[in-house]
């Protein structure tokens, strides 16, 4: 065979094994990455992209022209002389408050009742079903459910108080009473979730650690110091990054439960970015406060992952 012929099957063979789907083709991963990075370029860099746009300009649907404005309405938000400004920082100081006082109740609870439905006793699936089934409750429902309870006048709550002599107590209209049915409401709805992830998480855990340590004489307390909670920590930390992101996207327990009432007192950071977007129909202004509090999450996810991570490692070692 001479040297062309030769080159052109060597040729021909590399096309073959090319276009070929086995495992030694490098296409074959990109392949796979193929559908993920399309849903992932259209359901998130797009919209971050169009987002970043929108802040940039003075947007409004009904005009062809829209201008370009620059850092305005970022600049707006960080002057406090601006209604929008003190709105918003307003509320995100009032979810970092909600978030400051359901992230340890739902992590310490769960971690409790985790820790005494593990053990044999009777009727154990049935408790767990019951902490584990609210959770599957829509938001709307989880609230019309608490609102009716706390109403400050039918309420359940204040029809049991007024029957055994009690007065009733303003939950909806008395600020920051407000907040006692959306931190009890929440807690109910999503502290089986947790609960049910560190039930797992304690089912992975060896049974041979606790007898031995049992054999060395530590107690109750000494095994869940000395194993239970160090061996959790992968799980703590899972459940406190998932917990703190859902408590700062707080929306629909304030706005169905009180309406961020009183006084705009339990209103919520996406409260204030909905009511600028589809209220005041300020597009670019929301925009540009939903991308200075997404950069404000995740960078607290981020330092919180930091500072956990160090510990998980030294948990697991």
């Amino acid at each position: 065979m001479s040297h062309a012929g030769i080159d052109r099957a060597a040729r021909t063979g590399r096309l073959r094994a090319f276009a070929s789907l086995d495992t030694a083709n490098p296409l074959v991963a990109y392949l796979f990455l193929l559908p993920q990075a399309l849903l992932f370029l259209a359901f998130v860099i797009y919209p971050i992209g169009s987002g970043i746009w929108l802040s940039l300009h003075r947007y409004n649907p009904l005009n062809a022209d829209q201008p370009f404005v620059g850092l305005l309405f970022y600049q707006r938000l960080f002057d406090f002389s601006k209604p929008e400004a003190e709105n918003f920082w307003r509320a995100m100081g009032q979810t970092a408050f909600f978030a400051a006082v359901t992230v340890p109740i739902l992590i310490g609870l769960a971690l409790l009742l985790a820790v005494l439905l593990q053990r044999p006793i009777l009727g154990r699936g049935a408790f767990r079903t019951i902490f584990f089934v609210p959770t599957v409750l829509s938001v709307s429902v989880m609230a019309i459910l608490w609102r009716w309870m706390s109403a400050d006048e039918f309420g359940l709550v204040n029809v049991v108080l007024q029957d055994i002599g009690l007065p009733s107590i303003p939950f909806i209209t008395r600020e920051w009473l407000a907040w006692i049915p959306i931190v009890v409401g929440t807690t109910w709805w999503t502290v089986g979730f947790n609960m049910t992830l560190y039930l797992a998480a304690l089912a992975s855990i060896p049974e041979t650690y606790y007898e031995a340590a049992e054999l060395d004489g530590a107690g109750t307390w000494g095994r869940f110091r000395h194993i239970t909670f160090p061996l959790l920590m992968p799980a703590t930390l899972f459940v406190a990054i998932t917990t703190v992101i859902a408590s700062l996207q707080l929306y629909g327990q304030s706005q169905l439960i009180t309406n961020g009432g009183p006084t705009r007192t339990t209103q919520s950071a996406m409260m204030v970015i909905t009511e600028q977007a589809f209220t005041n129909h300020l597009l670019s202004s929301a925009t540009a406060m939903s991308l200075i509090f997404g950069l404000l999450l995740l960078a607290f996810a981020g330092l919180q992952f930091r500072l956990m991570s160090g510990r998980v490692k030294a948990a697991v070692r």
